[in-house]
């Protein structure tokens, strides 16, 4: 394949993956939205009693008895994790982050986007050690949000920069699995931890002897979710490991991975985020008043997503250009960075998740203030980054 082929074949792929993820993002919002109206209706006691329905899976002596917001966050978000984890294997095979220095500036930008906002964040709430295990809130980048808002610019936006987002939402993504393995987990089961752990053995096992069909391995994936579940440590990472163990290639050259991540895409961007949208973005507002957004929780949040995620983003980026470790893409501009560091401070779904894992077992008195930090700072970011990006970018469309 020549050189012009691999590019058009890179632009038309990113091109079908912009137009769903749009799609999605445009559905994240009308169910954020749905979800605050009816939480700011007479409707509220029924939306709340609707996610605190329990139901219960019952086999033998095997029960899961939960609330409906947790399994939707527990169950359904472990789906969207598996996705997380299926694109990132893909990346590290094949794609993007296959060569060091194709994630060399991206990795950077998310290294910085990570710590800035966390030390904004940590700095502010220092004092209060139940608000201090919400640092990692403002560190979340939503990319079906981002990649929204880059799709309304259509092909005006450069590929070089489209794979600049996509590769730094990916490290984003795996350093949000990893700070929910460290420091969300409860105390662990060993047992079923074990258990867990023989399941991820067993998934290795099939990969090296070739086994292909990938519903062994949803099959397994379901069996390790309840052991993890189990084991005090988050369920959605089940989804993450079982995905590592997908082939990536099969004895014919196909890809089971990719034909499972295509499959699931449809389903996780329509279905699953919407759903968890509409049962976390929730947020009463009667009786809010202006010392509710400068509370340090809510402060935290909006600047470290508005103001930490861009600026830490820009400093790493610019430190890696400085030292001569990598330079810019060509066609790409410090002006348009800057519109993409401000769409990376879109938190919403990956910060609401981590926000309820943070505070779920505290007295629940943050949980306002930090649905209403996310939503104000995911705004603010969104309209910054529009701005920017329609003053610098190309005024004619990129041909791809």
């Amino acid at each position: 394949m020549t050189e012009s082929n691999e590019t058009h074949s890179l632009a038309h792929t990113l091109r079908d993956f912009m137009k769903l993820e749009s799609a999605g993002g445009i559905l994240l919002l009308i169910a954020a939205v749905i979800a605050m109206l009816i939480a700011n209706s007479p409707l509220i006691d029924l939306y709340d009693d609707l996610l605190e329905t329990t139901v219960a899976l019952e086999v033998g002596a095997l029960e899961i008895r939960k609330p409906l917001l947790l399994w939707i966050n527990d169950g359904l978000m472990a789906v969207f994790f598996f996705l997380i984890g299926l694109e990132i294997k893909r990346e590290v095979m094949e794609g993007e982050l296959s060569s060091v220095s194709q994630v060399i500036l991206p990795g950077m930008g998310a290294l910085g986007g990570m710590l800035v906002p966390a030390a904004i964040y940590a700095w502010l709430n220092w004092h209060d050690t139940v608000a201090l295990d919400g640092w990692a809130i403002p560190v979340a980048t939503d990319i079906a949000f981002a990649l929204a808002l880059l799709g309304v610019f259509g092909s005006r936006v450069p590929v070089a920069l489209k794979v600049f987002l996509l590769t730094l939402a990916i490290f984003d993504d795996l350093a949000a699995i990893i700070i929910i393995a460290i420091f969300y987990s409860d105390a662990l089961a060993v047992t079923a931890l074990l258990f867990a752990a023989a399941t991820l053995v067993i998934g290795v096992a099939m990969n090296r002897l070739g086994v292909t069909r990938t519903s062994s391995y949803i099959l397994l994936g379901v069996v390790m979710w309840i052991a993890v579940l189990k084991s005090g440590v988050h369920a959605t990472l089940a989804g993450v490991l079982i995905a590592f163990c997908i082939p990536m290639r099969d004895k014919q050259g196909q890809s089971p991975l990719r034909r499972l991540e295509h499959d699931l895409h449809g389903p996780v961007a329509f279905a699953i985020l919407p759903i968890f949208a509409f049962a976390n973005a929730g947020l009463v507002l009667a009786g809010m008043s202006v010392g509710d957004l400068t509370h340090p929780v809510t402060l935290g949040v909006i600047l470290g997503l508005f103001a930490g995620k861009p600026l830490g983003i820009m400093l790493f980026v610019g430190l890696a250009v400085l030292l001569r470790w990598v330079q810019l893409p060509a066609g790409v501009t410090w002006k348009q960075i800057l519109g993409v560091s401000f769409a990376c401070g879109i938190g919403f779904t990956m910060s609401l998740f981590i926000a309820g894992l943070a505070f779920e077992h505290g007295s629940g008195e943050y949980f306002a203030g930090d649905r209403l930090g996310i939503l104000i700072g995911s705004v603010m970011s969104a309209l910054m980054a529009y701005l920017i990006l329609y003053f610098c970018l190309p005024k004619s469309e990129q041909k791809a």
